[in-house]
């Protein structure tokens, strides 16, 4: 079935509707022909590359990734090596290459020759697709596509800011253009087409500004902040652009930063001082599910402003990258997930634009041919003559598209991105991935094969779109997206229902019953240290001795049950964190400071817990077979015993969950010794599982002093195993006691123990600067830096001033505070002694290294706050280099070369987690094998393991070498058993 335009009337004005595009089309696609046989004749070499792209995948891939790499390559010798690394058995066609060969590199004068024929074609490429890298040149190419009929607007390349320092830096470079174009393009002829939108006139500059280049601190749950951050800097452009007579069009991004930027429009552009502006416009994606939604709302907006506004309607330039996320995350596609679904989405939208005509003026951005007849025939029909909207094509691709509308008297308007190449990488790439694309409307018109009906054909959605079934097994828990009100609202609202349950007490809970102790740990918010979250009973040896009964009571029965029975718990726990997740999250904002994210990944992480090792108990749970003839062999597990569990406050929830669904669903009962600094969370999930049925005495909580109660349980001959995480010191301590044969002990305890690192991420010469930046900032002050996996060494190879000030910029503009915000990023640390520790490794710092960023924190209150801290050239011998301090504090250091930057992030006694910000194969690979960690991230973070994906856990002084979330996880809590039968009897045995 066949979707043409609106989607709505009798099928006879379907019909009638598709027969004028396809006349419109036809007329259309004749034109463009002839501009195409005006323009040029013969093959360029970027054709030649295109061409490549379509015909071998692979070569497609590694050639997007030699074009990102480029602009960071200074040197001849790096770029051939990296060119080598790419392309191994390949030539890559740039002209003048193919007859020297990659051989020719192996000396100084064929790295010199390639290293020059590569970028001299770079730098054909980039001015392929970009206007030039001044403002003088750009003039001179918006002249010459003045000369042609055409008018343009100018996008100043580069994507999101790193930090409020460069989003000023944008801010006056777009204020500098202003200034340095306004006046020659004043001084330009009058041109009737280009230069009035109807009866009013139209601004011959036009600038395209990408919003998240003017706030570094973009995030979708903090929605307002957002709009306020991008507001500050957005107004006094509009000022100026309004006394320039200027146009500024918002352009659209990713689809976490949609809301905020519709947000932007529809705030500022109310405010009295641009209320009757009309010079202004926003994209809008057709590539979106919501599309059609968000511009019926912006309709309804731009008829009670009464000042008409401008929408761009464009596809959308992140398809590929929405897909992958949302795939990855477990989100709803935003996208639709074909072509026919997308062009007939722009269709209905073109209908809908044209209707709220004048109240909307139309931009058709599309290199589409039945999208453009669709909109001159929709336009038609709406009695809107061509002046009155225009159309829009991208620099370097539709010439010969926007000289046939021109010609047919249109106002084409060429977007024509400029500036320095390194910034602009990203927008190339997209262009390559679009030229190359199977789905490109340029390269079905330049295929043989292609009729003209087949090119104007209407989208075909006879089968509706459906989201994409989740894959069988176990599916990780998606964190919140906060794209949707209703998400952080609700998240809100769970936060303010928590505070009003805080100050509480919560008794031991031992063989199911409720014990009182006389004697309470205290839990207070580390942000508000007045502020008492709960009082929990604390116990002592004799709750311990208790708690050992009654775990010793249930054993029998629950081990007794069949693994089924006991994975069915967890996942009911599952099913009721997941119904409780924002409350749950809320404790932890409250109790453990973290900031919202950190709080609902932490809850996630435990739900993941929960239904993997369901799951894997079950598969464990099957007998292995390894039978030979006349005789039978199988391999099964059983349950160790009584367990002691003892999480750490850093992860609340998700470890605590993580190991004690572990113990019990493998048969074992336990007791849980919770932290002392977050014991409400540990008693509202014990609560949970008690209100789910589950058997009294399997879980025991007993919160009380290490070095009473854990210690006396950790000695206990009673006690089959030990599971902890949390400091070296204490990790240690535990394996010497349960090492110990006490009297009557009849088993060796098994000790599960994580116990922290000193991870480093190497930077190499050619990493991505802004992926490098964003990933040391998550890595290193995310949670505060409070986190056995965080980065707290970065091992620059080679040196790199720009890296070092990006990221101390960077690291400056992180909001620090209450957690309660939905802005903050930083939060407090758990307690005065961490603060002391902390502030005290600072000061030793100083002694050694340069301070590159302190942060002042005293106007926060009394918090435990410490801001971020970044020292170079940092001594590899130093303290500061070798030794855990668990907080805010990055050691930078220097390496002249790969191999040395491996050499120091090994030259710790720690294992646990490294990363890599490199595009070097062969840097990669190096690292692959010579980076002795538990857990190494290659071009990404180094926080954030994923249950099921990416087992985690160290090995050296990180911890015993076992891998939470993993396959082999739950091993540490059964006793494997082999029983061998053999059938053969009196000479004959059964098949």
């Amino acid at each position: 079935m066949a979707d043409s335009v609106g989607g709505k009337g009798t099928a006879a004005d379907a019909e009638s509707l598709n027969r004028s595009i396809l006349i419109k089309g036809g007329a259309l696609l004749a034109a463009i022909r002839e501009a195409g046989r005006a323009r040029s004749a013969g093959e360029s070499w970027l054709d030649q590359l295109l061409n490549r792209f379509m015909a071998d995948d692979a070569f497609r891939v590694n050639a997007l990734r030699f074009v990102d790499v480029l602009p960071t390559l200074k040197k001849d010798e790096e770029l051939v090596g990296h060119l080598q690394e790419y392309f191994p058995a390949h030539e890559f066609p740039l002209p003048g290459l193919a007859k020297w060969g990659l051989k020719l590199g192996a000396g100084r004068l064929g790295a010199s020759l390639i290293a020059g024929a590569v970028r001299q074609s770079m730098g054909v490429m980039g001015k392929r697709f970009l206007g030039g890298a001044s403002a003088e040149e750009v003039l001179k190419t918006v002249t010459a596509l003045r000369r042609r009929g055409l008018c343009c607007s100018l996008d100043l390349l580069g994507e999101e800011s790193v930090s409020e320092a460069e989003a000023d830096e944008y801010l006056q470079r777009y204020l500098g253009l202003l200034d340095s174009l306004g006046p020659p393009l004043a001084a330009w002829e009058d041109n009737a087409i280009l230069d009035s939108v109807g009866a009013r006139p139209a601004p011959r500059l036009n600038l395209s500004v990408k919003l998240s280049s003017l706030y570094s601190q973009l995030s979708p749950r903090d929605h307002e902040g957002g709009i306020e951050g991008i507001a500050r800097r957005l107004r006094p452009l509009l000022r100026k652009a309004r006394a320039q007579q200027a146009f500024i069009c918002l352009d659209m991004e990713h689809y976490d930063f949609k809301g905020i930027i519709q947000g932007v429009l529809k705030q500022v552009l109310m405010e009295d001082e641009f209320r009757d502006w009309p010079d202004v416009g926003i994209a809008l994606q057709a590539y979106l599910r919501d599309a059609e939604q968000d511009l019926t709302a912006l309709i309804c907006w731009a008829r009670e402003r009464g000042t008409p506004v401008t929408v761009r309607l464009v596809r959308g330039a992140y398809w590929d990258q929405e897909n992958i996320i949302a795939g990855r995350e477990g989100w709803p596609l935003p996208v639709w997930t074909s072509k026919d679904q997308t062009d007939a989405c722009y269709e209905r939208c073109l209908e809908l634009l044209m209707g709220a005509h004048p109240h909307l003026e139309a931009a058709i951005a599309t290199h589409n041919v039945r999208s453009a007849a669709a909109a001159m025939v929709v336009a038609e029909r709406h009695g809107i003559a061509p002046g009155q909207f225009e159309f829009q094509v991208l620099f370097g691709m539709g010439q010969d598209l926007a000289s046939a509308l021109a010609a047919m008297g249109h106002r084409v308007r060429v977007y024509t991105p400029f500036g320095e190449l390194l910034p602009g990488m990203a927008y190339l790439v997209r262009r390559l991935l679009e030229n190359s694309s199977s789905q490109s409307f340029a390269r079905m018109m330049a295929a043989e094969d292609w009729s003209d009906d087949s090119l104007l054909k209407a989208p075909d959605v006879g089968r509706d779109e459906k989201q994409a079934e989740p894959p069988a097994g176990f599916c990780s828990e998606p964190v919140r997206r906060f794209v949707h009100a209703a998400e952080r609202e609700g998240f809100a609202r769970a936060i303010g229902e928590v505070r009003s349950r805080l100050g509480r007490s919560y008794p031991l809970i031992i063989g199911g019953e409720e014990i009182e102790t006389g004697c309470s740990l205290v839990s207070v918010n580390p942000a508000r240290p007045d502020e008492v979250v709960g009082r929990v009973a604390s116990g002592g040896e004799a709750e311990a001795e208790a708690a050992l009964k009654a775990a010793e009571a249930a054993f029998p029965a629950w081990s007794a049950l069949g693994a089924a029975e006991r994975a069915g718990y967890l996942r009911r726990a599952a099913a009721a964190l997941r119904e409780q997740r924002d409350s749950f999250a809320a404790w932890e904002i409250f109790e453990a400071g973290k900031p919202w994210a950190e709080a609902d990944a932490d809850v996630t992480e435990a739900i993941d817990f929960l239904e993997y090792y369901a799951g894997e108990a079950e598969r464990l749970a099957r007998p292995g077979r390894f039978d030979l003839p006349g005789e039978t062999n199988a391999l099964h597990y059983g349950p160790r015993g009584l367990g002691v569990i003892i999480p750490p406050w850093n992860f609340p929830l998700a470890i605590l969950t993580g190991m004690l669904s572990a113990a019990i669903v493998t048969g074992n009962t336990v007791i849980l010794k919770p932290s002392s600094q977050t014991p409400v969370i540990a008693a509202l999930f014990v609560d949970l599982l008690r209100r789910l049925g589950l058997p009294e005495g399997v879980v025991n909580l007993l919160p009380g002093p290490g070095r009473e109660v854990g210690e006396y349980l950790v000695r206990h001959p009673r006690v089959h195993f030990v599971a902890f995480t949390g400091s070296r010191e204490v990790g240690l301590r535990i394996a010497r006691l349960a090492s110990e044969l006490a009297p009557g002990q009849t088993h060796v305890k098994r000790v599960v123990a994580e116990m922290g690192g000193k991870n480093a991420i190497i930077v190499d010469r050619d990493a991505d600067p802004d992926d490098a930046v964003r990933g040391v900032i998550a890595s290193a002050f995310g949670f505060s830096g409070q986190k056995c996996s965080a980065c707290s060494r970065v091992i620059l190879v080679g040196g790199n001033e720009s890296f070092v000030r990006r990221l101390t910029a960077a690291a400056r503009s992180l909001h620090v505070g209450d957690p309660q915000r939905p802005g903050t990023f930083m939060g407090p640390v758990i307690e005065p002694a961490a603060r002391d520790r902390i502030l005290k490794a600072i000061e030793q710092g100083r002694k050694v290294a340069e301070p590159a960023l302190e942060t002042d924190c005293s106007h926060l209150g009394d918090g435990f706050f410490v801001g971020p801290t970044i020292f170079t050239g940092v001594p590899p011998d130093s303290a500061l280099a070798r030794e855990e301090i668990f907080g805010p504090v990055l050691a930078l250091m220097d390496a002249p070369d790969f191999d040395r930057a491996l050499e120091l992030a090994n030259a710790t006694c720690y294992a646990l987690t490294g990363g890599v910000y490199s595009r070097s194969p062969a840097n990669l690979e190096k690292a692959r094998h010579g980076f002795h960690v538990g857990n190494l991230y290659l071009n990404r973070r180094i926080t954030g393991a994923r249950v099921g994906h990416q087992p985690f856990g160290g090995f050296k002084l990180s911890g015993m070498g076992t891998k939470a979330g993993g396959p082999d996880y739950l091993l540490q809590f059964l006793e494997p058993r082999t029983v061998t039968e053999n059938t053969l009897r009196k000479g004959y045995a059964p098949e």
